[in-house]
């Protein structure tokens, strides 16, 4: 791909990404309607209104790219591109107050993730992450998107959005790597995976997640330096079993995948 193509979705997913902070920002600790939906997780106008403008712009501006959203369902489903957005991952921390969500951007190309947002419509942070790029960070805080060295397991701080989540996890190796783990921290949805680039958190397990929840990641996590896979090492797909595994130091990640496929049999030495 040229890079001024790249620069130009690059551009529009800026454009979308301003947008989704427009929106969201008023909502947040304002009172509105909670809907619980089919599978019981919440959604209120924050997330559709959201989801409706950033498929306008694409509408406007790339009229022959799909789109993918957590709201709305899947349009122009044959195109060899496609967005995949989730408007507000962390429907839950919203609703509730907490500013740990984040408006997910991503672009595929045949199924590959080669752009990705996080953006955090309160605290004003964004991360944007391009395939062979390095990932950029903006804060008012101050900050950097370099993911940090962490030797051994027994140094990482894990973290997961909730225990729930890992319910419905494949088998429960996820308990070794807790084990083997310095800390074990719940929380964040896709902040936490900002949160590792910069090199706060060293390894994320998770699972029980759509592409719209990882596509954006993708980019954002390796452009920082770090590795990005299902539990089983190979690469996020669509039709994969829906768990997600990233570290910061991508040393780390050959460790991880081994303990994933332990049953839980106690604390590591590693």
């Amino acid at each position: 791909m040229k890079p001024e193509a790249l620069d130009h979705y690059l551009s529009v997913a800026t454009m979308m990404a301003d947008a989704a902070r427009c929106v969201i920002r008023p909502w947040f600790r304002a009172p509105l309607a909670v809907v619980d939906k089919a599978d019981s997780s919440p959604v209120t106008i924050a997330d559709r209104t959201a989801e409706r403008v950033m498929r306008a712009i694409l509408a406007e501006r790339l009229p022959d790219h799909g789109v993918f959203g957590e709201e709305f369902g899947l349009e122009n489903e044959q195109a060899d591109y496609r967005w995949l957005l989730d408007p507000v991952d962390g429907t839950r921390s919203f609703v509730t107050g907490r500013p740990v969500f984040g408006t997910l951007i991503a672009l595929l190309k045949n199924g590959v993730p080669i752009l990705g947002v996080i953006d955090q419509a309160v605290t004003q942070e964004r991360w944007v992450g391009v395939a062979g790029r390095l990932t950029q960070f903006a804060s008012p805080f101050g900050g950097q998107a370099v993911t940090r060295h962490c030797a051994t397991l027994a140094q990482a701080e894990l973290s997961c959005t909730s225990p729930e989540m890992l319910e419905l996890a494949p088998h429960d190796g996820w308990k070794a790597l807790k084990n083997a783990a310095k800390r074990m921290t719940w929380g964040g949805d896709c902040y936490a995976y900002g949160l590792l680039a910069l090199g706060q958190i060293d390894i994320i397990a998770e699972c029980d997640m759509n592409p719209w929840d990882w596509a954006a990641l993708v980019p954002v996590i390796e452009g920082a330096g770090g590795r990005i896979t299902a539990w089983d090492g190979s690469a996020l797909r669509y039709d994969g079993d829906r768990t997600v595994l990233a570290v910061g130091d991508a040393k780390l990640h050959a460790k991880a995948v081994e303990m994933l496929a332990q049953s839980n049999t106690g604390k590591s030495s590693t």
